[in-house]
């Protein structure tokens, strides 16, 4: 109870306010409309219930999360505050992708205005093949991969017989 009027709570449900109401603290009587949201979507009942299991500590700020979720039921009564998250969190990914496209256009714009530097390119010769996989390379490939030939003719097996590779 606060000084001679009783809480919002206790006004709304009619009852002499005691002085350890647990309802007193978190709803005062100059806003009652805070507690008649909650205890239209709670119930005055499990709100009590939730308060006096809750350390003193916690419980100003379960009243400002009931509150608060109340409020979001009132708007959406099939989402809730779930819809406000899930709508933020579009949100959000909307202006990420847009930030990413604006730093992609910023990139480009500076790549234009750079002089283009030649990138050094290697030079071959027309025979040169080194880089270029021969029958030889092909055959030593296995051991590059590191695993080596099972046979000493380096042929490939066909899958389809039935011939096992490790006999």
């Amino acid at each position: 109870m606060v000084g001679n009027s009783p809480c919002a709570s206790c006004k709304l449900l009619r009852r002499r306010c005691a002085k350890d109401c647990v309802f007193a603290p978190y709803f005062p009587p100059d806003d009652p409309h805070k507690f008649a949201i909650v205890h239209k979507v709670f119930g005055a009942s499990n709100v009590s219930k939730m308060l006096q299991e809750l350390p003193v500590h916690q419980r100003a700020d379960a009243v400002s999360s009931l509150v608060y979720e109340a409020n979001a039921r009132t708007r959406d009564p099939v989402y809730g505050c779930v819809g406000a998250i899930s709508y933020l969190q579009n949100q959000v990914s909307q202006l990420q992708m847009q930030l990413a496209v604006a730093q992609t256009e910023i990139l480009c714009i500076q790549m234009q205005q750079e002089p283009a530097v030649p990138l050094p390119m290697p030079i071959m010769e027309p025979n040169d093949k080194s880089l270029f996989l021969s029958s030889n390379n092909f055959n030593s490939l296995p051991q590059y991969l590191g695993f080596a030939s099972s046979s000493s003719s380096n042929v490939i097996p066909d899958p389809l017989k039935r011939e096992s590779l490790w006999t």
